[in-house]
């Protein structure tokens, strides 16, 4: 089992959309074959700040997902609404 923590932080004045596309994205993921579970939280006291949490079956299915259309649909839809760079970290599950 594969969890994928992915933070993404928005500009400000794009927090609306950013938050859109990616719940859109959820929406696909869950789909996969390979998607345990795919959660998508917001920062009450920061909305620019989302962060996914993702369980995945084993490594090729997050590696397979990485490469869906979806996930180019979204980068291209926020890449320019985005602050910094997504934060990916690969965690395996001990217990």
């Amino acid at each position: 089992m594969i969890h994928i923590l992915a933070k993404i932080t928005a500009q400000p004045q794009a927090a609306a959309a950013v938050r859109d596309a990616l719940v859109e994205l959820v929406g696909h993921s869950r789909k996969e074959a390979g998607c345990v579970s795919y959660a998508l939280y917001q920062r009450g006291d920061d909305p620019a700040q989302f962060q996914t949490v993702e369980e995945w079956r084993d490594a090729a299915a997050a590696d397979a997902h990485m490469t869906t259309p979806h996930i180019g649909a979204a980068l291209a839809k926020v890449g320019s609404l985005l602050a910094a760079p997504p934060e990916i970290v690969r965690f395996d599950k001990l217990a």
